[in-house]
């Protein structure tokens, strides 16, 4: 930006000038190659004004195209005040009377510096389609003139359909940069957060320089006020849509709703208002869609509960059949169903909200606080000591697999699950896209009232207890959503299982003959046994 730029495409530079109220022959013209030197001498001009002529180097013959020409003034200065004309055609003649018609290429006009009482919601949602080179409409778009320390206007929309760049990591933002309304630059960062990408717009600073970088933005603290700023404006955006209109938050949420999950972990200053503005699937939903927010959930909680439960899994249909969820369906406790791959994210910046702590339903204990009566405690308890043995076997067994094992109350109709150690964090991405998906300290809670362990532990000796072991474990951890290390060896041990419960009599083993010696004296019959007697005879 500035007059000495003209010597990066041109060898020389010839500018004629004359100021008003001179005569023709006090013009000035003057001429410079950029390396250092210039000629300055008078030049007679026929009228006022100001001509600059560019000798361009080779290489540079592309900014004799009309077109190329037009978009470079539409891209930075199609705003401006003063309008920018270029001729209309090609030149006929060498006579004055043969030039083309010049017309403007610019549109010599700003909307977001005109007060929003002149302007009307189709001339913001042209102007949208023009900034955003998108066919449809916006959901909302905010509009502030910001004065005091600093001076800037802000004009930024929310589209109603996430581009098709959105989730690759070199994309341009789609917020741009005027300084006095000419453009400089589009965002990378500095005027919105990343996880705001989505934001279409243009914010006008009167405080920057015309020659701003992206380096001088960084330590910028007029662009750390219109960051702030711009952040909070659009937040409190998404709150009145929420709040205001139910089915475009909905719209909204299916396409971006990811990454305001991500600004969970990278905006804590405004963690609170991004928390509020979070939707979830869950156990009291209708169907699939995200239509519960934390304070919905609040103010569903049962009397006495003190924490919000959650699942993480692999998927939707996961979790709807996680068996992590029995106990709490039996009791009508509401869990948030995460499946998202950035929900590991979340639940590690989202701690609590409102004072109720997040709590996992496939981590730590069961322990329900006041939800669980003295009854079910005691049973547990009961439980606890009559299965010891049972449990104590399981562990030697599972060794080196199972970091424990433990009598649950959490399970109703499975025999068995895997949670996370109480210590250790809840399933993270890391694990679950390069492992085998399992916490990594697996604890297997077993079920004392399903059948068959209730049959297992009335049968301590039974000689296939271990595969019943193994059988066990690998179930809870498919049900977990994870994955088997040795799936051939776990189909095996199902097979063999499945072949002795469905064996006929007549197919078991014979039992091995007996080599034990009669005694000599058994060996024959006594010589003097009566024989019986025969038919023909009678007594």
């Amino acid at each position: 930006m500035g007059f000495y730029s003209a010597f990066i495409v041109a060898d020389r530079v010839s500018l004629t000038t004359r100021r008003y109220g001179l005569p023709a022959d006090q013009g000035v013209r003057w001429e410079s190659d950029g390396k250092g030197e210039y000629t300055l001498e008078t030049a007679e001009l026929p009228s006022r004004g100001t001509t600059i002529v560019l000798k361009l180097r080779e290489g540079e013959d592309d900014l004799l195209s009309d077109y190329r020409l037009r978009s470079i003034i539409r891209k930075y200065s199609d705003h401006i005040s003063l309008p920018i004309v270029m001729p209309a055609g090609e030149r006929t003649g060498d006579s004055d009377a043969d030039a083309p018609e010049e017309k403007p290429v610019n549109q010599a006009s700003a909307l977001w510096v005109r007060p929003k009482s002149e302007l009307t919601d189709q001339d913001y949602q042209d102007f949208y389609r023009h900034v955003a080179g998108d066919f449809g409409d916006p959901l909302a778009w905010v509009h502030a003139k910001i004065e005091g320390t600093y001076e800037y206007t802000l004009l930024l929309f929310i589209p109603a359909r996430a581009p098709y760049d959105l989730w690759m990591p070199q994309s341009g933002r789609g917020v741009k940069l005027h300084i006095r309304r000419v453009f400089i630059l589009e965002d990378a960062g500095q005027l919105l957060p990343p996880y705001l990408r989505f934001i279409r717009g243009v914010i006008d600073s009167s405080d920057l320089p015309l020659n701003v970088s992206r380096e001088l933005l960084q330590g910028s603290r007029v662009v750390d006020s219109i960051r702030s700023n711009a952040t909070k404006r659009v937040l409190k955006l998404l709150a009145e849509l929420a709040a205001n209109e139910p089915d475009k938050y909905a719209a909204f949420w299916k396409e971006f709703g990811a990454l305001l999950k991500e600004g969970m972990a990278e905006d804590f200053s405004n963690r609170d208002e991004i928390a509020k503005l979070l939707r979830f699937t869950s156990t009291k939903s209708a169907g699939e869609q995200a239509d519960v927010s934390l304070s919905d959930y609040i103010g569903r909680m049962k009397e006495g509960q003190e924490k919000i439960y959650y699942l993480l899994a692999p998927s939707l249909a996961a979790a709807t059949s996680s068996p992590h969820l029995e106990t709490f369906s039996k009791k009508g406790i509401e869990v948030l169903l995460l499946a998202e791959d950035i929900d590991n994210w979340l639940v590690g910046s989202l701690r609590d909200f409102e004072g109720k702590r997040l709590q996992s339903v496939a981590q730590g204990t069961a322990d329900l606080g006041p939800l669980e009566d003295e009854a079910e405690a005691e049973a547990k308890q009961q439980a606890s000591a009559e299965f010891a043995d049972l449990v104590a076997t399981l562990k030697a067994i599972l060794a080196g697999q199972a970091y424990d094992v433990r009598v649950t109350s959490r399970l109703t109709t499975s025999p068995a699950c895997i949670v996370a150690n109480e210590q250790d964090i809840d399933l993270n991405p890391a694990r679950r896209l390069t492992g085998t998906g399992l916490p990594s300290q697996p604890v297997l809670e077993i079920n004392p009232q399903h059948p068959l362990l209730r049959r297992l532990n009335r049968e301590p000796a039974d000689p296939n207890l271990a595969e019943w072991a193994h059988l066990l474990y690998n179930q809870a951890i498919l049900t977990l959503g994870a994955r088997i290390e040795e799936p051939a060896a776990f189909v095996a041990k199902l097979n063999d299982l499945l072949v002795t419960l469905t064996r006929e009599p007549e197919d078991a083993p014979e039992p091995p003959e007996a080599t034990a010696e009669l005694p000599k004296d058994a060996a024959e019959p006594p010589q003097d046994a009566a024989e019986p007697p025969s038919a023909g005879e009678g007594g």
